[in-house]
């Protein structure tokens, strides 16, 4: 239900503090997305990113938009009638506690992909509980005191206040869980009471003790567990589905059993004892291959090893874990899962062998009782789309890959407008004044094979060098051209400092080349000109015009490491910012004598 949350925090943002805002948290909190959808899948931190970015924006604190999304999801949630599930979990914000696990299973199928925190309550009294919140995303605890609050004041009508007792992590196989300790503090006497009327209650109805074997016989698949995790006992349906070479008695649960569900949580005494009011779902493998190599003399209340790949043909058992006060043992009273008929026989079992007190025969006959087929589904679905996600992000690689290699040819701004459908044509424009820049590298040559290697080299650096100096200044490189690199300021983006703006450049590049031990000899002249997009297989944005000569002139006739500049450029130029001497007049092919000058380092 994440994308559920980012939903709600969207439109509570925009609610109460305008489209504006909305969009300037996008902005700073670098999210791609303008809409959210339920049932897609988001970046975990997305949501604490947009707390970040609206903390930054309206001066607020971090937590506080933290806790306010969590307030939102259950007004948001409250919409699409969610809130019924809530109101009908229990009379008691504690019994709502309780069975919020619970909740949360029945949600995860309709959300395959939802990553459901785990709580469980360790102590309560007339002030309030201590609950314990377990769970696989970091930073989320302001976001679970919001939901705790907003549903007691909704729902249960209480003023709730919390405080964080404490704050650790831990690791669940392969998978680091994060457990926060909150203590919560409302008014529970109504609890309370009812709890104490309901125990008194029972005591007038005493009954003789019984046993063990009398109450395994009344639920034929319980499996009864000390406080080592030793089985003690099993029901007597396991003798017929059992393989007769292996006993599980005075053996550990995990050695035979696996948990299923809840997800997430280790096989401890304490887990168990604390979920008694979670329902839990156990694999047994009926003595046909061990979980895992557990020795009789382990720790029992540490996690077990890795869990390998799960046998054929294993029991699914689904119920609920009980405390047995005057034995202090844990039943496991559960019924297996079976979805039809056709699945009895595989599991050597009979409709004789279901319990006949619960619903597992007519559920059975019915041809459903588990949604495990649903479960086979959303595993397939999930598959497909994390295929999808793997899919679109090659997509988007592959995209920026494009989008560098057009840019590369096009500037970004007439790239941007040929995507939206204009055509090349129509890119042409006449600009008033440009300045163009041409440099050759001189002195690199080659005979050898070998030689010709080292000059490519060379030139990739030199050039890498240059690009990245038209990328500061944010000036277009129109081409290069063997050993000649040309580049236009003013065009398409126009600047009445791209004289002074391509002088700057040239003077990075000779040092630049320098730095590389290579000579560039460098010629700039400011005019009028053309550019387009020419060309239909290899589009490429192109300069026309006298300027474009005349520049390439000014370069053909400087000399080694200097910067040769015409009359026009140095007119453009701010006066006493660079160092500028006169060459005098020279002869230009096309042009006949002009006076130029050159661009000194200051």
């Amino acid at each position: 239900m994440y994308g559920m949350l980012l939903e709600s925090i969207q439109y509570y943002i925009q609610l109460q503090y305008g489209e504006d805002i909305w969009n300037e948290v996008l902005r700073i909190a670098n999210c791609k997305h303008t809409v959210f959808n339920t049932h897609q899948i988001y970046p975990d931190n997305l949501a604490l990113q947009l707390g970040e970015a609206c903390a930054q924006i309206t001066g607020g604190s971090y937590e506080h938009f933290i806790s306010f999304f969590g307030k939102c999801f259950i007004r948001y949630s409250s919409k699409f009638g969610y809130d019924a599930t809530i109101k009908a979990t229990g009379r008691y914000f504690i019994e709502f506690l309780e069975s919020v696990d619970n909740i949360h299973h029945q949600f995860s199928f309709t959300y395959p992909k939802m990553k459901s925190p785990s709580m469980y309550l360790t102590e309560v009294d007339e002030n309030g509980c201590v609950l314990v919140y377990r769970s696989s995303r970091p930073g989320f605890s302001s976001y679970i005191t919001g939901i705790l609050k907003q549903c007691a004041e909704d729902f249960f009508h209480l003023n709730l206040k919390i405080k964080i007792l404490g704050e650790a992590s831990s690791a669940s196989g392969s998978k680091k869980q994060i457990l926060v300790n909150f203590r919560l503090d409302f008014d529970n006497k109504a609890y309370i009471l009812h709890k104490k009327k309901k125990e008194n209650g029972m005591r007038f109805a005493k009954l003789s003790p019984f046993s063990v074997d009398l109450f395994i016989s009344l639920f034929p698949f319980a499996v009864l567990i000390d406080s080592k995790l030793f089985v003690i006992a099993v029901g007597e349906n396991y003798g017929k589905i059992w393989n007769p070479e292996e006993l599980c008695i005075n053996k550990h649960v995990a050695k035979y059993f696996r948990l299923q569900r809840p997800k997430g949580i280790a096989l401890t005494w304490k887990n168990i004892k604390n979920l008694q009011s979670v329902i839990f779902e156990m694999e047994c493998n009926r003595g046909y291959g061990n979980f895992d190599n557990v020795k009789a003399d382990e720790s029992r209340d540490a996690e077990g090893p890795e869990i390998p790949k799960e046998p054929k043909n294993n029991l699914l058992l689904k119920g609920q874990m009980k405390y047995i006060h005057d034995i202090n043992s844990i039943i496991f009273l559960c019924s297996p899962i079976i979805n039809d008929i056709g699945e009895l026989t595989g599991q050597s079992l009979f409709l004789n062998d279901l319990n006949f007190h619960g619903l597992s025969r007519e559920m059975v006959l019915a041809g459903w009782q588990h949604n495990s087929k649903l479960q086979t589904m959303f595993d397939k679905a999930e598959q497909n789309s994390e295929e999808l996600e793997q899919s679109y992000a090659l997509l988007d690689q592959w995209k920026r890959r494009g989008d560098e290699l057009l840019y590369s040819m096009i500037p970004k701004p007439i790239a941007d407008r040929l995507g939206k459908g204009t055509s090349a044509l129509d890119t042409c424009e006449s600009f008033g004044s440009v300045t163009i820049l041409f440099c050759e590298l001189v002195g690199l040559q080659a005979k050898t094979v070998k030689e010709t290697m080292e000059v490519v080299a060379t030139m990739n650096q030199v050039f890498s060098a240059f690009d990245q100096l038209m990328d500061r200044f944010n000036v277009y490189k129109v081409e290069t051209v063997g050993q000649i690199y040309m580049a236009a300021c003013g065009a398409p983006e126009r600047t009445d400092k791209h004289a002074e703006i391509m002088a700057n450049i040239a003077l990075s590049m000779l040092k630049a080349a320098a730095d590389l031990s290579v000579e560039n000899k460098i010629g700039i002249h400011s005019g009028p000109a053309v550019a387009g997009v020419v060309g239909i297989k290899v589009p490429r944005y192109c300069f026309f015009g006298d300027t474009v000569n005349t520049a390439s002139r000014m370069q053909s006739s400087s000399e080694a490491g200097k910067i040769q500049i015409s009359l026009d450029c140095k007119k453009l130029l701010p006066e006493n910012r660079f160092n500028i001497q006169s060459r005098g007049y020279i002869q230009v092919k096309g042009k006949g004598d002009m006076l130029t000058y050159w661009l000194l380092e200051t």
